[in-house]
């Protein structure tokens, strides 16, 4: 419930203070493109409310409940509230950078986004990851009430046995959807290599984003200072930045577009396109 209403509530404002909700400009005029996104929003729901869905089911419900206060209890508070803290702040962080006049088209390198690229992705994933432990608390006759925490201690402590077991571990299916769909569908890859591709194509400030992406975790929050010397070997496994997200100028760019805009600009300094790799290196470095 707090989950949701942080995320509604942040939309609403923004729709409040922009006029519009330009998310959907390429789809209203499409019915199938629309409704197909709809159809798999509840889709995606679904699948990701499985842990609470499942634990407050007969089959799960017949049994006695551990207390809340387990370690996984603890440890599923904890998760949530950094998941919770780095998508609430993170959104308020580029909203700020983004109202100022001054920071039109710049690089948002503030705050969370000092330490990774995508705050709030990582955010959201911490969050499934810790409802997927036990997405409830307790009344006084110790029976689930849906407001989630972790969802298979009941489970994991013994006290749901036969196929409420399984069902219970199964449920493990809804943070990894989210995760895969943040990583490889709508996430990272409309966000990575598209959005360098549109930079470096306008002239966008693209030598401030490529040092950006070279100094700061794609995902993962680490210290820059650390991130940007590390071997590009450990990046792309350790640190999940995957060949699929960098952009190479010389394959990925629109070299028509390239000359269109040095011609507009005057640019006769004959520098060869292809120059400046996203994430300040190519494969192979």
């Amino acid at each position: 419930m707090l989950w949701g209403a942080r995320l509604s509530g942040f939309l609403l404002f923004r729709i409040i203070k922009t006029g519009k909700d330009d998310r959907f400009d390429d789809k209203r005029d499409k019915f199938w493109s629309f409704l197909g996104f709809w159809v798999f929003q509840m889709v995606w729901v679904w699948i990701v409310s499985l842990p609470v869905t499942i634990l407050n089911s007969p089959n799960v419900t017949q049994f006695d409940q551990p207390a809340f206060g387990t370690g996984r209890d603890i440890a599923g508070v904890i998760l949530f509230a950094i998941g919770f803290i780095m998508e609430s702040v993170s959104d308020v962080q580029k909203y700020i950078f983004r109202s100022k006049p001054e920071n039109k088209g710049k690089v948002c390198d503030v705050g969370f986004f000092t330490w990774t690229r995508h705050p709030n992705y990582f955010g959201e994933i911490i969050i499934q990851f810790c409802e997927y432990q036990r997405p409830a608390s307790y009344d006084l006759a110790n029976r689930p009430i849906a407001i989630f925490m972790i969802a298979v201690s009941p489970s994991a402590y013994g006290y749901v046995t036969g196929g409420a077991f399984s069902a219970q571990y199964a449920a493990i299916l809804g943070p990894f959807f989210l995760t895969l769909l943040l990583m490889f569908v709508s996430g990272l890859t409309l966000q990575e290599r598209p959005g360098a591709k549109k930079r470096y194509e306008s002239g966008n400030h693209w030598e401030s984003f490529s040092r950006y992406t070279k100094r700061t975790s794609i995902l993962i929050p680490f210290p820059p200072q650390l991130y940007e010397p590390m071997p590009t070997i450990l990046k792309r496994t350790l640190f999940l930045e995957f060949p699929i997200y960098v952009f190479d100028p010389a394959k990925h760019a629109d070299q028509s577009k390239i000359r269109e805009r040095e011609a507009e600009e005057g640019d006769s300094d004959g520098q060869p396109v292809g120059q400046g790799i996203h994430d300040g290196h190519a494969d192979g470095q």
